[in-house]
């Protein structure tokens, strides 16, 4: 009955219903190739408009529907599951930029549109939008916000949910709500825009948004800092922002052996500082109107820093383009440890002030419990964001390390659960997280979240099976 039906979307999606193999094959498999899944079809529409008669079809069929951006995530919640008889919704050709306000500190753009592009609109206003990943060429504003993305700016700006003023969504029943509002204050009632932010499109599909843009900064300079231990980070961190208040943008965690995979597997990656140290600090300080005031503002917090014994070794970038090769660092990390062999992952978050604590607890377990792996540690210690993943042995192509991925990621989660933390900071929880959470949360949170989910989705055809299982599994 479904598929016969499927005839009648073919003329109102005409070109943009894939139903083909080899043209559904690139938008059922996540971006980890981890998930793979199956699809009645791909619809790709072009206004929020086509995605409410779509979804009104789906809801009248009780036809499960997949969201998707740019496929960029990691928890494989942008995908369908194996044997799923649904569609797939991609937002890709919904990459409009609807309006620029500078006057506002606005802009107002399509779900689709891909990040870099909302950067460059917001640059040729005179203006900034601060969101930054690395696959900010790649993954989109609706993607972004409904997994409430982090990134490198969050100590100065935020998360994505800090960014948006309003949304655009169809509803499970494909109803249009128009939460397109431009406003710093609005106290009329439930927030429903931060409900659908962190979604994942299990409550429904967002279609556009308003983002807050900021002043373009003058000037960015960076500075890798060598540290014998995340403590001594720690204590760097409260330097600098004592000192440098919001002018500090980005504080960025990286382990020895972080660097040293970059090194042997990018082509062109050169070390920032000469002699190899356990941890190192990448910070980047912004000034809106003078680079002489940052450098100096910088060289201060470093100076400082070594008398004190914080740090034991310092470079400050003296180009844009020695900037951009600080970053490439740290943002090469993920592809790196990626050609290292197969891969475990752990996006955890945790109080500023128990990091230290915790990498001391993680990393001593992990020696004593699984001495052959290689924790690979990077983050954003600003805002307690610690990517604490974990490589095979050398020359291992990591086979045994994934049938050892529970064990290892209890070790991992229970830590991040005593200390008060969050077993997912950016990533989402998608399929990879979604049963654990059952776990670290309280029956109380989980009875919530599900109310919410029948309330907004009753027959549940919202990205089925992310997020949260409608049913819960027994407690470990």
């Amino acid at each position: 009955m479904i598929t016969d039906r499927l005839a009648s979307l073919r003329g109102a999606y005409a070109g943009r219903l894939l139903t083909a193999p080899e043209e559904m094959a690139p938008f059922l498999v996540d971006w980890r190739k981890l998930w793979r899944g199956d699809a009645l079809g791909v619809v790709q529409p072009t206004t929020t408009a086509e995605v409410a008669a779509l979804l009104r079809w789906a809801h009248e069929t009780a036809t499960p529907v997949t969201p998707q951006g740019g496929n960029t995530g990691l928890s494989g919640g942008s995908v369908p599951g194996p044997g799923d008889a649904g569609l797939v919704l991609s937002l890709a050709r919904m990459n409009r930029i609807r309006a620029v306000d500078p006057v506002n500190n606005t802009i107002t753009v399509d779900a689709g549109c891909l990040l870099a592009k909302v950067q460059g609109e917001a640059e040729a206003a005179g203006r900034f939008f601060p969101l930054s990943l690395a696959a900010e060429g790649s993954c989109t504003i609706g993607g972004n916000l409904a997994t409430n993305a982090g990134g490198t700016g969050v100590l100065r700006y935020g998360n994505a949910r800090d960014l948006c003023l309003g949304l655009e969504v169809v509803t499970a029943r494909g109803e249009i709500w128009d939460g397109l509002r431009g406003l710093r204050k609005d106290n009329t009632g439930y927030d429903l825009r931060d409900l659908f932010i962190g979604s994942e499109g299990t409550l429904g599909v967002i279609t556009g948004a308003v983002l807050k843009l900021h002043p373009a900064p003058a000037a960015r300079v960076a500075a890798f800092a060598a540290v014998a231990t995340p403590h001594q980070a720690l204590g760097l961190l409260q330097l600098a922002q004592n000192r440098l208040g919001p002018a500090l943008t980005g504080f960025e965690l990286i382990s020895s052996l972080c660097l040293q995979l970059v090194l042997r597997h990018v082509p062109g990656a050169r070390p920032a500082l000469e002699a190899e140290a356990p941890w190192c600090v990448l910070i980047e300080v912004t000034d809106l109107l003078d680079e002489a005031r940052a450098l100096d503002a910088l060289e201060d917090v470093l100076g400082r820093a070594l008398e004190d014994g914080l740090v034991s070794d310092a470079a400050i970038a003296a180009s844009i383009a020695q900037t951009k090769a600080f970053w490439a660092l740290r943002e090469n990390v993920s592809e790196a440890q990626g050609a290292e062999g197969k891969t475990v992952k752990h996006d955890v978050s945790v109080p500023i002030s128990s990091i230290g604590g915790f990498l001391d607890g993680a990393l001593a377990a992990l020696a004593r419990l699984h001495p052959d792996v290689r924790p690979v540690v990077f983050g954003h210690l600003g805002d307690g964001n610690i990517h604490f993943n974990v490589s095979p042995a050398a020359g291992d192509a990591g086979e045994s390390l994934l049938a050892r991925q529970g064990p290892i990621n209890r070790i991992v989660h229970d830590l991040v659960a005593a200390h008060g933390g969050s077993i997912s900071a950016e990533h989402g929880l998608g399929v990879l997280r979604r049963d654990e959470a059952e776990h670290y949360k309280t029956p109380i949170e989980m009875g919530l979240m599900r109310a919410i989910k029948r309330a907004l989705d009753p027959i549940g055809i919202m990205n089925p099976g992310k997020l949260l299982r409608l049913e819960p599994p027994a407690r470990p």
